[in-house]
């Protein structure tokens, strides 16, 4: 199994709608991508390891897929579509990582 993590990069100048982020963006994708997600979480950063220092990132979305394949196959067609969204919650591109989930 493979996660996707979309990281929006924070600053002072970062505008992020949190609620818009959960009740509208995510919800699109969940639909768009079908059964080839096997799940989603959200973080929203609420400190950094020194206090008072905004936290790295203001939110950080992990979807998890079987694997690059399926992930791929399932975004491809619609990442147009779910890039042209960010305007309507953040004035930052999320940068993306794909990761194997190891267990241990």
């Amino acid at each position: 199994m493979i996660k996707v993590s979309v990281m929006y990069p924070n600053s002072k100048e970062v505008q992020f709608d949190a609620d818009y982020y959960k009740n509208s963006h995510l919800p699109m994708l969940i639909e768009a991508l079908g059964a080839a997600l096997k799940g989603i979480e959200l973080d929203l950063g609420v400190a950094s390891r020194i206090p008072g220092e905004l936290p790295p990132y203001v939110a950080i979305a992990h979807l998890k897929f079987d694997d690059v394949t399926a992930f791929q196959t399932a975004f491809g067609p619609h990442a147009e579509t779910f890039a042209a969204d960010v305007k309507n919650y953040s004035n930052v591109q999320g940068e993306l990582q794909i990761s194997d989930l190891v267990p241990f």
